[in-house]
């Protein structure tokens, strides 16, 4: 992998949108078919942005040779166990797979199975996180339709994360997830539990050790890390928030409604208003119940996605320091010369060839986990503005509405006037 280089400032680099200058202002529109006011749609803001998102699409769909979809779910149940399999379409140009498409099912446990071994063989690669195992917070049954649902999509995205890395997409790891009608047999062949814990013990020896001289580009790729997760981490905590407080509110409109529709059969003289007071609230109601659902299929996944993406980060970051602070303790035992030293120079070599091609890898993917960060940020946060002008739009072409039926021409008031 060829070097690439890293900014000295990545402060000035996190989650940066494009500005435009020429933002249409949003004009009214009373004449639609039906008579109802409304608002001139968002899309003539948006198109902008829609417009070169489907032209880097249709570059990177000319361009992709592995299709991934992620389906089916099927619960099943053992007398120890229940769990779910998905069903794992893959359709391919490549020429190192024996054929062009192929059809497995996998659980869970078996995803979890192809990113630990990704880690293992490509420590310093940012593999894309999958969703949490447990059941994650305002999920109230692990095997609901809902959690079922987000959780495919997390699944399906992984594996589409992996298919367009330009070299974690060609691990055998990869290839065997994909095509294996069974992956025991493979499972088996991965390193023993003996092995882990020796690879473990030595990762919390370097760690606790510590590094002489981190180079700076990666100093500053750690600053970058804890910044972006304590960004990432409150703007998911202040979302959920804001979905909370919406679900209070789109239950106080439920009870608003039926209470205006109760009392206009008290009111002679305001039935007609509070009937179309109640009218506004249950439309107002079912546009708020829209945008929430928005919110938490939409947007809350992606923010959430990136709050583990900046863990990965930082465990990434710690193998890199791993790998250092293994060559740095043998490079000080050559030169203390209390050991057989051609052999540990041969050592020495090797873990200093291991680290520069980890340091290699890190920098060069660190780049393309930038570019597709702020490309997936950005489209969610384009996405939530859309919603929100079109959720706030529909509300106020509501309530216009109701003052156009509530207007009383000037000459009817008149006649009225002196009729009586």
């Amino acid at each position: 992998m060829s070097e690439q280089t890293v900014p000295a400032d990545f402060s000035g680099h996190m989650l940066d949108l494009d500005e435009d200058e020429d933002l249409e202002v949003f004009s009214k529109n009373t004449s639609l078919a039906d008579g109802s006011p409304m608002l001139n749609s968002p899309s003539s803001l948006v198109n902008q942005y829609r417009l070169e998102d489907d032209e880097e699409e249709d570059q990177d769909a000319n361009t992709k040779d592995i299709f991934i979809t992620v389906d089916n779910p099927e619960s099943h149940v053992t007398a120890i166990e229940t769990f779910i399999m998905y069903r794992v379409l893959t359709k391919t140009t490549r020429s190192e797979f024996d054929s062009s498409e192929y059809e497995v099912r996998r659980r869970y446990q078996d995803f979890l199975w192809l990113r630990s071994r990704l880690e293992e063989n490509h420590p310093t690669l940012i593999v894309h996180p999958l969703p949490e195992k447990f059941v994650m917070k305002g999920m109230v049954e692990r095997f609901n339709d809902d959690f079922i649902e987000t959780r495919r999509k997390a699944l399906d995205r992984f594996l589409n994360k992996i298919s367009e890395h330009p070299f974690l997409s060609y691990s055998q790891h990869f290839k065997v997830f994909l095509t294996a009608q069974e992956l025991t047999p493979h499972k088996k062949q991965g390193p023993g539990f003996l092995s882990r814990v020796g690879e473990t013990v030595r990762a919390v020896a370097n760690s606790v050790r510590g590094l002489k001289s981190r180079p700076e580009e990666f100093n500053v790729m750690q600053e970058y890390v804890e910044d972006f997760s304590n960004k990432i981490c409150s703007v998911d905590k202040v979302t959920q928030r804001i979905i909370k407080e919406q679900r209070e509110y789109l239950d106080e409109l439920k009870q608003h409604g039926p209470t205006c529709t109760q009392w206009a059969g008290l009111e002679e003289d305001l039935t007609e208003p509070l009937k179309g007071v109640a009218s506004c609230v249950e439309r107002c109601s079912k546009e708020t119940e829209e945008q929430i659902h928005h919110l938490s299929e939409d947007l809350v996944p992606a923010l959430h996605e990136y709050v583990l993406c900046a863990e990965t980060l930082k465990a990434v970051l710690r193998r890199r320091d791993n790998i250092q602070a293994e060559f740095e303790a043998k490079n000080e035992a050559l030169a203390s010369k209390k050991v057989d030293q051609e052999a540990l120079q041969e050592e020495v070599d090797g873990l200093a060839d291991r680290m520069e091609v980890a340091n290699n890898a890190l920098k060069g993917d660190w780049s393309r986990w930038q570019n597709s960060m702020r490309t997936d940020l950005k489209s969610a946060f384009i996405s939530m503005a859309e919603k929100n002008v079109e959720y706030y739009e529909k509300c106020l072409a509501v309530w216009e509405l109701f003052l156009l039926s509530q207007r009383v021409e000037p000459s009817k008031q008149r006649d009225g006037e002196d009729v009586s």
